[in-house]
């Protein structure tokens, strides 16, 4: 690295850690490259664990100081709450069961998440899932580029922003870390890390660590969340000029329940509890509510038709389990002065399923019902169809509950490597080679249940699938996807000015390739299949035959590629102040599932081919960075292109996508850390959005009956029908959030607590309330819920207590952690989509509306306890 230092005499000051560098990019080359700081002044790299770096690109941090202050075990994503444009809505209070991610109105499928520089985002929906992450006790720091990527972001998703965390460096003394937690809803968690100190001659050093956590779902009498966490690092540092190689491993298992995911329903006719379109809460109380639980499902009573049982059928009484891990290496080397290479390869495994039950048919299904019977068994119309006896009565007449979870397999492969090169002292360039291939496995088999209602097993795939009378085991839907992206990249920074000045110019070119293997027919635009058990299967010929314009099993390989800008501009006037301004180019490819709905349509139109999303983000800005004080302000603009809507339907997993065009999105984000004494710190933060969608979306076309009934203006068939969505904001995002954190610490007692207000989100594009499923001619059908979720305040309290009175070390201490402290109701994640089917635009209706969507409930008041010793 290279420092120029002039730093006033004050400075002598200073403690040590905050002239250490910090970690602010994502791959060690991005990290390494952005190390290369000139320090014309005082050095200020964080205030109070908050940083904003001194990047042309709009950036905040976060560091362990902030992270250790939140819920034991709480998700990462979480914590990030604090940084301005950000909101996450957590589903409990300790980070086991999931949330939703927005930044600055980009869904978490469009932002980048990496660990270590290695992408989490499902290779094939480009999902989050916040539940997975690393131990907070382990992430030495997270950064957030609020609305751009690093030139060799290994992803295909961002069009937006990217969220980086990065695993502690093993430290060189020996020590061990242990940590019990205890909280409401029979939460434990227990944590151990211990540093192993350098034990080679070489200077090597590791870490090992594991934890276990569970708890009760809050809002039932059934559920509970179970996860298991196993991680490893170990660092050889090469020389004394900071090279190093360096391997972890990391192993997440959990064992969650659904819950609270519940329609946005406030009529009449709403009864709370845990059955399909009743649970959405009007008071606090009516969170909590019960599900049948003990029960028994309808056991073989001898001959005759027999149908299930509600037994194991509630939503809360689904499973969402998952293994995952990953292997992750970094190095880097000095190959001569000035000349370092680095080079990233990791390896991910993923095993993981959601959903539910379905009935399973002993018997067979007509897939010609027009023009005489023929019988077949399959995964048909929703349902399986075995042929068989499943219970064991006798005949092939019943209905039985079976567990149809969707499942997916992923092995992903990947490597980012960087080559810089010092010109001189005020110009450097990098060029990056980025790899990354994930073959994804969706398949659906299903699987037998207890007489209580619990599935024997949560994995069918690999334990005892069912079979039809044929052998074939049956699946719901049977794709095989491999997701490739080969991306080079180059970047130049000069320093001009005597450093005042900074330009980065950046070029990142990836090279996507999608092959898709889709082994059922696709019935529908929504992505309904109908499946055989095989792309070879008779069956196939027979159901194609009959059926010769659905499309059938078959393979689809696409292609996109783009040059994607990346140029930035910092003005430091100043030894505290700087000016920057920033533009990239973001691309999102689209995701497996609007691929394979894709294949509804034949493979030669252009609707088996969608477009790509493309944005242009612009940041400009101001900093004023000192050692007490850390604040930023920026205003942004995104033009959005080829935006995908969509529509999502849990029952069923099926999501249909529509192109929103051109999106015009821009705001202001804000944030300021203040520390005037070392015992007190202080820190607000605010944003403010607005989006507008440009055009009127096309959702369909008139069909004959619609014609015939004048429904939506329908004067003939095949004329378009159009969504109204022009000049509506985008669907769930808020508005506008603010809050702030204040800390003060008394003697051994520090205490903090941190608010913030989120604004109201849309639910659907056409930023319309939600309609009961009732169209009463000739009026409208009844509204039951506003066209915007409530604004909401979440208030969080901790407290800690060290224990070096007592005679113990400082590295033990009791905390105190309240979550929701005002125990606020408030609706979580939802799914936001275009909007509700059947509904068009104000007073324009094509039929009954469509299902309500279903929403999470946000997490209620948590009061957990923590007692960390550390030697």
């Amino acid at each position: 690295m290279k420092f120029r230092h002039t730093l006033a005499a004050s400075c002598a000051l200073i403690p040590v850690a905050l002239l250490s560098t910090p970690a602010f990019a994502q791959s060690t080359g991005s990290q390494d490259f952005e190390d290369e700081i000139v320090v014309t002044g005082v050095s200020a790299t964080d205030v109070a664990g908050i940083a904003s770096p001194d990047t042309s690109k709009a950036k905040s941090v976060l560091g362990q100081e902030v992270i250790a202050r939140q819920n034991p075990g709480q998700t990462i994503l979480d914590t990030i709450n604090l940084i301005p444009g950000v909101n996450f809505t957590n589903n409990d209070a300790y980070g086991s069961a999931g949330g939703q991610l927005t930044i600055r109105g980009f869904s978490a499928d469009r932002i980048s998440l990496t660990f270590d520089g290695v992408p989490l985002n499902d290779s094939g929906n480009y999902a989050i899932y916040s539940n997975q992450q690393l131990d907070p006790e382990l992430i030495e720091q997270v950064n957030v580029n609020l609305g751009s990527t690093d030139v060799d972001s290994p992803t295909a998703a961002a069009t937006g922003s990217t969220v980086n965390y990065r695993t502690m460096v093993p430290t060189e003394e020996f020590g061990v870390k242990l940590s019990g937690s205890a909280g409401e809803y029979e939460f434990m968690r227990i944590f151990g890390l211990v540093n192993t100190g350098e034990f080679t001659p070489f200077g090597t050093r590791a870490f090992l660590s594991a934890s276990t956590a569970s708890n009760n779902n809050p809002y039932n009498n059934y559920g509970r969340l179970r996860k298991k966490q196993f991680n490893a690092r170990i660092w050889q540092p090469i020389g004394d000029n900071g090279d190093f190689v360096s391997v972890a491993g990391h192993y997440n298992v959990n064992r969650n329940n659904f819950f609270g995911s519940v329609p946005l329903r406030l009529d009449a006719n709403r009864v709370v509890g845990s059955g399909s379109g009743n649970r959405f809460p009007i008071t606090k109380d009516e969170r909590e509510y019960d599900i049948a639980y003990p029960c028994q499902i309808n056991t073989a009573s001898g001959p005759g038709a027999q149908a299930p049982n509600a037994c194991g059928t509630e939503f809360d009484r689904r499973y969402n389990p998952s293994n995952t891990g990953n292997i992750r290496g970094a190095s880097k080397f000095t190959l001569t002065e000035g000349v370092v290479l680095t080079i990233d390869p990791s390896y991910q495994y993923v095993k993981a399923n959601g959903g539910g039950t379905t009935t399973g048919n002993e018997g067979f299904r007509d897939i010609n019902p027009g023009a005489g019977v023929t019988n077949s068994t399959g995964y048909l119309a929703g349902q399986p169809y075995f042929g068989r006896d499943l219970n064991g009565d006798g005949d092939i007449l019943d209905r039985v509950t079976v567990v149809a979870p969707s499942q997916t397999q992923t092995h992903r492969y990947g490597v980012i490597a960087n080559l810089r090169w010092d010109i001189n002292e005020n110009h450097t360039v990098r060029a990056g080679f980025t790899y990354d291939r994930a073959r994804h496995r969706q398949t659906g088999e299903v699987g037998f249940v207890q007489l209580n209602g619990e599935p024997f097993s949560v994995f069918p795939v690999t334990d005892n699938p069912l079979a039809d009378a044929t052998g074939v085991v049956l699946q719901k839907r049977d794709r095989l996807s491999y997701a490739i992206l080969t991306q080079v990249s180059g970047e130049y920074r000069g320093e001009w000015a005597d450093g005042r000045l900074i330009t980065t110019v950046g070029i990142r070119a990836p090279f996507f390739k999608r092959d898709l293997n889709n082994n059922c027919f696709t019935s529908s635009d929504t992505g309904f299949v109908e499946c055989f058990g095989s792309a070879t299967d008779p069956r196939n010929a027979i159901y194609a035959g009959l059926n010769p314009t659905v499309q059938g099993p078959q393979q689809r390989v696409l292609k996109y590629d783009d040059i994607l800008p990346n140029v930035g501009l910092l003005f430091k006037p100043n030894s505290q102040m700087s000016v920057f301004a920033n533009y990239s180019k973001g691309l999102q490819v689209p995701g497996t599932d609007a691929l394979y709905n894709a294949f509804f349509f034949a493979p030669t139109t252009a609707s088996a081919r969608p477009e790509p999303e493309t944005s242009d983000n612009f940041d400009l800005g101001v900093r004023y960075r000192t050692s007490k004080i850390q604040a930023q302000i920026s205003g942004w603009f995104t033009k959005y292109d080829n935006r995908l809507a969509s529509a999502f339907d849990p029952e069923t997993d099926r999501n249909l996508y529509r192109n929103l065009g051109r999106v015009d999105k821009y705001g202001i984000d804000g944030s300021i850390a203040y520390q005037p004494v070392p015992e007190l710190a202080l820190y607000v933060f605010g944003s403010w959005m607005k989006s507008k969608i440009k055009d009127n979306v096309q959702s369909g076309e008139c069909t004959a009956a619609q014609v015939a009934g004048g429904i939506a203006g329908c004067t003939a068939v095949g004329q378009p029908i159009f969504v109204a969505t022009a000049g509506n904001r985008e669907s769930g995002a808020p508005e506008y959030s603010f809050g702030g954190t204040v800390r003060g610490t008394l003697g051994p007692v520090e205490l903090g607590i941190t608010g913030k207000r989120t604004g109201g989100r849309f639910i659907y594009d056409t930023n319309l309330p939600v309609y009961a499923q009732t169209l009463p001619a000739p009026a409208a059908p009844t509204v039951v819920y506003p066209a915007k979720t409530n604004a909401y305040w979440l208030v969080n309290l901790d407290a800690r207590l060290s224990l070096e009175w007592a005679g113990l070390n400082d590295q033990t201490f009791l905390q105190l952690n309240v979550y929701n402290l005002f125990d606020s109701l408030y609706v979580g994640n939802y799914t936001a989509g275009l909007n509700q089917g059947g509904v068009l635009g104000p007073n324009v209706f094509t039929g009954t509306p469509s299902a309500v969507p279903n929403a999470q409930i946000g997490a209620p008041r948590t009061i957990s306890a923590t007692l960390t010793v550390g030697f």
